[in-house]
């Protein structure tokens, strides 16, 4: 009897060690899988057609708007259903809701961010000129909407200061750093590494040394806490610029 359960709890620690060891990874290719398929099927849908009469020129730029942050969102979905499934739940296994601490160390890290990145712009201006580096979606998207749309920027910008961050928080700095850390990757190599794919998720290439920078100091919050709650306030700070500017159209 005693050489079955001890047969069983082999199983269980070699169960615990499979999981353990993958599904911080699959997390994480399924959020960037649903985000790829997502933007490609967008992409499809917007240019079919004849010029002009793409799906969504039957729609009004409000929920055009909205459509256009649904492949971001999609990111936070593998970390969360994995971590239900396997894990023991996104509040235990990422500490996504922010603490006291969280907010206090993730504000001084996103004024971090976008101190970093507003001279990390600045350099790349002089590089590459005003119209390259300022290619924003987000700029294209505002200059469309009128006076009249209002709520649309309103839900909009909620979507950039809150859903964007949290489910690229989740994605990034949750499932692939705790599958990182699960491999005893060091801190500091994790930092750079969820940086990088950080930056690429944005697609902007001109600004993709502006987006690492941004990416280590959001991380840094991450490092600082071991919790994705304070990346979040730190990727919402940072966004804060972005969400109100939406209302200028600049």
């Amino acid at each position: 009897m005693a050489g079955g359960n001890r047969a069983v709890r082999r199983d269980e620690v070699r169960t615990g060690l499979v999981f353990g060891a993958h599904w911080g990874f699959l997390a994480f290719f399924v959020g960037l899988a649903a985000y790829h398929v997502v933007t490609i099927t967008m992409t499809a849908l917007r240019g079919g057609g004849r010029a002009g009469s793409g799906p969504f020129e039957l729609l009004d730029v409000g929920p055009v708007l909205l459509l256009a942050f649904l492949p971001s969102v999609l990111l936070g979905l593998g970390p969360m259903i994995a971590s239900k499934r396997w894990g023991s739940g996104p509040k235990t296994d990422f500490g996504w809701l922010p603490c006291l601490r969280d907010v206090k160390v993730g504000v001084a890290c996103g004024g971090l961010a976008l101190g970093v990145g507003y001279l990390l712009n600045l350099v790349l201006l002089g590089l590459f000129g005003t119209d390259r580096v300022s290619d924003n979606p987000l700029t294209d998207l505002a200059q469309e909407v009128d006076e009249n749309n209002t709520v649309w920027l309103v839900l909009a910008a909620v979507i950039v200061i809150g859903a964007a961050p949290l489910a690229e928080e989740l994605l990034i700095r949750g499932a692939l750093w705790k599958a990182l850390e699960h491999h005893r990757v060091p801190p500091w190599v994790i930092l750079v590494l969820t940086a990088v794919v950080f930056a690429y998720l944005h697609g902007e290439p001109t600004r993709t040394v502006s987006l690492l920078g941004q990416g280590i100091a959001i991380g840094l919050a991450r490092l600082r806490t071991g919790r994705v709650g304070a990346g979040l306030v730190a990727h919402a700070a940072n966004n804060l610029p972005a969400a109100l500017l939406l209302f200028t159209g600049s």
